[in-house]
């Protein structure tokens, strides 16, 4: 074998490494889950998917359990719902402006002074940031097995450009070469 033979090989099993050092190299992106339905952790949620989307990171929210309610449109009513369904619908809150806080909610009384002081210091409302984000475009999944589980229908969830109603295995998907992965 020539000295130049020798060197293409050298040079194919180099471009074989770093081929395989690509491919297991994480993305520009975020991918967070979001459990809970609480409204600071739904705003903080929706604080760092536009920020890191501001900053050029794609980004995807998987919508599962308790952060499934706060995609529910508050002006959209549907039928069809077996007693289960209709007993979550009537339980949990129907949009983004019906969630409470998580600490010091006080009977609403926390959620309506924690609004009141977030419009006088010009803090967007959930729901303004909810539209920024499909602004920013970031990709909202809503989990199919809780909407089943809680008897929720596509039909009755806000529009938003672009959103997904997936299983986990296709969030998986996606998070799995993110280079951020949260869980809220």
């Amino acid at each position: 074998m020539s000295n130049l033979e020798e060197l293409e090989e050298q040079v194919a099993q180099l471009q074989t490494q770093l081929d395989a050092m690509k491919s297991q190299t994480p993305s520009n992106k975020l991918s967070m889950i979001v459990f809970s339905g609480d409204l600071d952790k739904a705003l903080a949620a929706f604080i760092i998917a536009t920020g890191a989307t501001a900053m050029g990171m794609e980004v995807v929210m998987f919508f599962t359990f308790w952060g499934t309610p706060i995609l529910r449109d508050k002006n959209k009513t549907v039928g069809g719902k077996d007693t289960m369904g209709k007993m979550f619908g009537a339980m949990l809150p129907k949009g983004a402006g019906k969630v409470k806080l998580s600490q010091m909610n006080m009977g609403g009384m926390g959620t309506a002074m924690m609004k009141s002081l977030m419009k006088q210091k010009n803090v967007a409302s959930l729901e303004e940031m909810i539209a920024l984000a499909e602004e920013l475009e970031v990709k909202i999944f809503i989990c199919e097995m809780s909407m089943g589980l809680m008897g929720f229908k596509r039909e009755e969830m806000i529009d938003y450009k672009g959103v997904q109603h997936v299983g986990v295995a296709t969030f998986l998907e996606e998070a799995k070469d993110s280079k951020i992965q949260l869980f809220i």
